[in-house]
């Protein structure tokens, strides 16, 4: 049953409709040799007793039912075909969402843990796998094991002596089948690993093709690469060296069985114990059962292969989601308290403890790994602490429903990812049901509205992946008209500013103002002076607050953050400041 499971991404039900006709119609496949045995008894009966007359209106009895058992072959193979690959398609497609909405739930740092490679081939190729299993695979391999079974019970009563010699190898080719699976899932195993590691280093390959040119590494001298591919093919040709003749042996064994069956049978006919009309019907029917059969044994080999992709979507499934059904509370205010967090077991942040107020401005600044991003992504609970807690208005992030935290809060990274999409598409990402009239008014307070009109087919111009067709400028105007059409009480903003040219900044800085008026503002930034007048100014150093304060009070300690703003003051005139901030906060 787990087997089944795994083969159907823990959905088993999907198979019943399809393994149901599947048997119903291998079944039907029966009756027309059920039938040809009968009218080779009509024919043959007169030449082997004399007294007996030939029965011509029974043999065309027996034609009549030879028509209707095909149109009855075809009455159960329709839905046979339509359950086995309609609906195994339809259960992949329903597969697919399913996993994404879980994988949608599954907190950011198991997702940064693992492969991305591997996380979109289980999304596209253990999936494609599993279709063409329900669809071609698992309903054939049932149907073809149940016929035989049937027809062993009906020749039993028939002839027990050839019924047993027909199926005096089957134990001998299932038992070798069974003896070797474990050798079947090794090999198996391995191949997945060989092909997603293949499809992980080509995706790495892809992303990085611009450092690759720039260096040379082209082609085969990307080793890793070239190295991927190269253990794809031995872990290929070792599968199929391996398991192929493994599955030829149990197919001759089984076959074997008419072979003796054939022998038996000679015997019995010239020992005087065997009727020529029996001898005949086991010849009929034994052919016809050897077929699925070999069938069955095939396609166990590579049920075993394909099971394994399944096994690798349950286990993605049954990855905890994060927690919480509780709603955020109508407070804004947002508190660590004593909060320890690691990444990988690299410790980042060392009980920090910190206190943001509804309403408030605060800069988190210190050198580059000190937990300043981290913060943010602990405050929109992209991540639990290990230790201690981040609450928002008195009550623990944890408790809450992750996606009505979410609604709280609206990020601006410094890296921007737009979607393959148009450029409304992608100011509307912030928020479902906004009109073409509130994307437009976002986009204008986030100053991006004069360029886009400039662009071939306006808010209708697609986006190419990853914001690929846009300047680095044209992607943060978009990402803050996104943040401004969502309209969350709490802004995070994470270097929303560091790489861009004078221009594009001072445009952005405005379309920032606009963004925050009257709402929590948690700012990450290394240019000191974009937030110099900020309520709070938090310093941050190998994890832990050092310093605590507005600016004023900083520079009077003579400390950390006086040593930046000397290192920076004089050097970087870049960047304008939220110098109007604290007016239009509350406008």
């Amino acid at each position: 049953m787990s087997m089944l499971r795994n083969m159907t991404a823990d959905n088993p039900r999907s198979l019943v409709k399809p393994v149901l006709y599947t048997t119903l119609a291998n079944l039907a496949g029966l009756i027309p040799f059920v039938l040809l045995v009968e009218a080779a008894r009509l024919i043959f009966n007169p030449f082997m007793d004399p007294d007996l007359s030939f029965d011509s209106v029974r043999l065309w009895f027996v034609c009549g039912a030879l028509a209707v058992s095909l149109v009855l072959l075809m009455a159960c193979e329709i839905p046979a075909y339509r359950a086995q690959y309609r609906d195994a398609y339809s259960a992949a497609a329903d597969g697919r969402s399913r996993l994404a909405e879980h994988m949608r739930k599954l907190s950011l740092g198991y997702l940064n843990k693992r492969d991305p490679g591997d996380l979109a081939n289980r999304m596209v190729g253990d999936f494609s796998m599993l279709e063409h299993g329900i669809s071609h695979l698992v309903p054939q391999m049932i149907g073809s094991a149940v016929m035989p079974v049937v027809a062993l019970v009906g020749l039993f009563f028939l002839d027990w002596r050839l019924a047993l010699a027909l199926f005096a190898t089957l134990p001998v080719a299932i038992l070798l089948v069974l003896l070797t699976s474990g050798i079947q899932r090794k090999l198996g195993s391995k191949h997945i690993r060989a092909k997603m590691n293949a499809s992980s280093r080509l995706q790495e390959y892809l992303n990085g093709i611009r450092v690759i040119k720039a260096y040379n590494l082209t082609g085969e001298r990307f080793v890793r690469l070239e190295q991927s591919f190269k253990e794809l093919m031995r872990q290929s040709i070792r599968l199929e060296g391996t398991i192929g003749p493994i599955v030829l042996s149990a197919i001759t064994c089984v076959r074997a069985g008419l072979t003796l069956m054939i022998m038996a049978g000679v015997y019995l006919l010239t020992g005087g114990s065997l009727h020529v009309i029996t001898f005949v019907a086991f010849l009929i029917i034994g052919t016809r059962i050897f077929d699925p059969l070999t069938t069955a044994l095939a396609g166990y080999a590579e049920f075993r292969y394909l099971e394994q992709a399944g096994e690798r979507i349950v286990q993605l499934l049954k990855e905890p989601v994060m927690e919480g059904e509780r709603q955020p509370p109508a407070s804004h205010a947002v508190v660590l308290k004593h909060v320890t967090f690691g990444y990988h077991d690299q410790p980042i942040l060392r009980d920090v403890s910190m206190s943001m107020p509804a309403g408030s401005f605060t800069a988190l600044v210190g050198p580059s790994g000190s937990g300043k991003s981290t913060i943010l992504r602990l405050v929109a609970r992209f991540y639990d602490p290990e230790r201690g807690m981040v609450t928002m208005g008195g009550e623990d992030v944890r408790a809450m429903d992750p996606e009505a935290l979410l609604r709280k809060v609206s990020m601006v990274f410094q890296d921007v990812y737009l979607f393959q999409d148009t450029i409304a598409g992608n100011i509307g990402f912030g928020r479902s049901d906004a009109t073409c009239e509130e994307i437009e008014e976002a986009a204008r307070l986030a100053c991006c509205h004069d360029f886009i009109m400039k662009l071939p087919n306006g808010y209708d111009t697609m986006v190419g992946e990853g914001g690929s067709t846009l300047s680095g400028g044209e992607k943060q105007r978009i990402s803050i008209a996104r943040a401004i059409l969502k309209n969350a009480p709490i802004i995070l903003l994470d270097e929303a500013t560091a790489s861009l040219d004078p221009e594009n900044e001072a445009e952005i800085q405005t379309a920032i103002d606009r963004l925050v008026r009257g709402r929590t503002l948690i700012v990450v930034a290394h240019r000191l002076k974009t937030v110099q007048h900020a309520d709070q100014i938090v310093v941050l150093d190998q994890g832990r607050i050092v310093e605590l304060g507005c600016h004023d009070e900083l520079l009077s300690t003579n400390g950390l953050y006086a040593r930046l703003w000397q290192r920076q003051h004089g050097t970087s005139e870049r960047g304008d400041s939220f110098d109007e901030f604290k007016d239009q906060r509350n406008d």
